[in-house]
């Protein structure tokens, strides 16, 4: 059954219900159609682009540099001025656009008084994107546009109900992400064809935020992920001028953030920025798919087979230059450089707690030596000890003019590859694939936040170490064998030592736990013993049922 809602536009039945059509308005849905008309075929040549890159990757080849002396690299350029609201993005944010009461928290100051400047709400990485998140996503966005958002917690027992609002008059900037160029939105088809999920975020957020953050004195903010090439660049940077002339709002009111956080866009950054320079906001090192890009993109490449993900940190050479080289770019062509994530979940003892203060801070200090504007945390209680390291609005004077801005950049082999690294690849698999199945993008597990970026760290580490049959340091090779022995130890040491503890928290029984937990382990098993590595775990969203 379909829910026809106008001509050559098609959705599910099931998705075409009360709460969607509150979203996907007649105008909405002429803004979508017409876009996707204008972009998709440009969008599908740029995917191929994408393939035949990789495939020249695998057979021996690695990104490199552009022409030295292009516009990009040598014209005397800047970014158009960056609006007052987004001068001061210290401590940033990020979670799932789809929870009201995460939305609101997010958004708002801590009882410690403590607040970050933006927050990122996402419908990419930390959603899963079921038709219904991504419905909740757009209503809370245009709820905060709109100063309406609110959240009423249930009274339980033990607990009153407690009420959630914002303060429009005390709260952190709004900054939207929408999925990456590579997905599409299988729910809404015009012409018979899925729309793709980026356009349908940006179109549909954009039209219900735009005008009225703008009457407001604020800015429409966009974090753009996934980016591989200054042509994909291009497409979003007309895609954002398409959406300001259909709204009728001024040129270069939308501003964007792109996420460098694949390897061959570390190498084209200059040419990234130059393309959407009217709209950009800045550059930030996402080192998460960052990790999981070096390892995808180079993966066939012996000589650069990878450690375990916890030794790649920004101290690592490549690492530290491709943020670096973000910085100088950046501040020198007037835009923000901000830094990455501290993936931290508070722990259970505060001896715990204390030991995560620590890192956050020492991570964030090095981020702010390295000359970024701010950073990122994935929780509320590190926003103060993140604020620590940033004392400053800004650190756009921060020029690095003495740097070669183009530095070594391809990943290298150093660093430890051992069985607890393998270890916590099929632990973050089988904990993030049983979020994933209930429905949630972004899990707190063994006191990390989780995303998709992690599950494909792992499922890609797990995957070269497996195609290039290394050996461990210690001399235990590699093998099918191996991987499944180690999910059914971890599967065994959740569902003995810990399925009581989680039933317990989520209200649940046992049983339905080990259930959901052993089923997620072998959908994960399956998922890091296959011969070929796929680009993402997913490149379209479910239909709605």
């Amino acid at each position: 059954m379909e829910g026809i809602t106008a001509e050559g536009i098609s959705l599910p039945g099931p998705a075409w219900n009360e709460r969607s059509q509150r979203i996907l308005t007649p105008e909405a849905l002429a803004l979508v159609a017409g876009l996707h008309r204008r972009f998709e075929a440009e969008r599908q040549s740029l995917m191929k682009a994408r393939r035949e890159s990789q495939a020249a990757w695998n057979a021996g080849e690695a990104p490199e540099y552009l022409d030295r002396n292009s516009e990009a690299a040598t014209g005397d350029w800047k970014v158009g001025a960056i609006p007052e609201d987004l001068l001061c993005r210290r401590v940033e944010i990020t979670g799932p656009s789809n929870s009201p009461k995460m939305v609101i928290n997010m958004l708002s100051r801590r009882p410690d008084g403590s607040r970050a400047d933006t927050a990122m709400l996402d419908f990419e990485d930390a959603l899963k994107p079921s038709w219904r998140n991504i419905v909740d996503g757009m209503i809370n966005i245009r709820a905060v546009a709109g100063e309406t958002l609110e959240h009423l917690e249930p009274a339980r027992p033990g607990r009153e109900e407690k009420r959630y609002r914002l303060d429009p008059e005390d709260q952190a900037v709004m900054i939207i992400r929408p999925r990456g160029l590579h997905l599409v939105e299988s729910n809404l088809r015009v012409d018979g064809e899925p729309v793709s999920a980026a356009l349908f975020d940006m179109a549909v957020s954009f039209h219900h935020t735009a005008r009225q953050l703008i009457e407001k004195g604020k800015t429409p903010a966009y974090y753009i992920p996934k980016c591989e090439h200054y042509l994909e660049a291009r497409w979003w940077n007309r895609l954002f001028t398409a959406l300001e002339e259909a709204l009728d709002v001024e040129a270069g009111a939308l501003k964007a953030t792109f996420l460098i956080e694949t390897l061959p866009a570390a190498f084209q950054m200059e040419e990234i920025l130059f393309e959407f320079r009217e709209h950009a906001a800045g550059l930030n090192v996402g080192r998460w798919d960052k990790i999981f890009s070096d390892i995808k993109t180079l993966g066939y490449h012996r000589e650069r087979v990878m450690a375990d993900r916890a030794a790649i940190t920004m101290t690592q050479p490549w690492m530290a230059d491709y943020a670096l080289r973000c910085v100088q770019i950046c501040h020198q062509r007037g835009a923000f450089g901000m830094g990455g994530m501290a993936a931290f979940t508070p722990g259970k003892t505060a001896e715990i707690r204390g030991r995560q203060l620590a890192k956050v801070l020492e991570d964030k200090r090095l981020e702010a030596s390295t000359g970024h504007d701010g950073c990122w945390v994935s929780h509320p209680y590190f926003i103060a000890e993140a604020m620590k390291a940033f004392p400053r609005k800004n650190q756009l004077d921060v020029m690095h003019e003495d740097r070669d801005k183009y530095p070594g950049l391809l990943p290298q082999a150093i660093g430890p590859k051992t069985m607890g690294g393998l270890r916590t690849n099929v632990r973050v698999a089988i904990g993030y694939l049983e979020g994933w199945n209930r429905g949630i993008g972004c899990v707190a597990w063994d006191n990390l936040m989780e995303d998709l970026a992690t599950l494909e760290i792992s499922r890609a580490q797990t995957w070269q170490w497996l195609h290039h049959h290394i050996a461990l340091d210690d001399g235990t090779p590699v093998t099918e064998s191996l991987v499944r022995k180690v999910f059914a130890e971890e599967l065994g040491n959740i569902v003995k030592d810990e399925a009581a503890e989680i039933a317990e928290a989520r209200g649940e029984t046992r049983d339905a736990v080990v259930e959901s937990f052993l089923g997620a382990g072998a959908e994960a098993e399956e998922i890091f013993t296959r011969s070929e590595l796929t680009s993402f775990l997913c490149d379209a969203s479910p239909v709605e049922e």
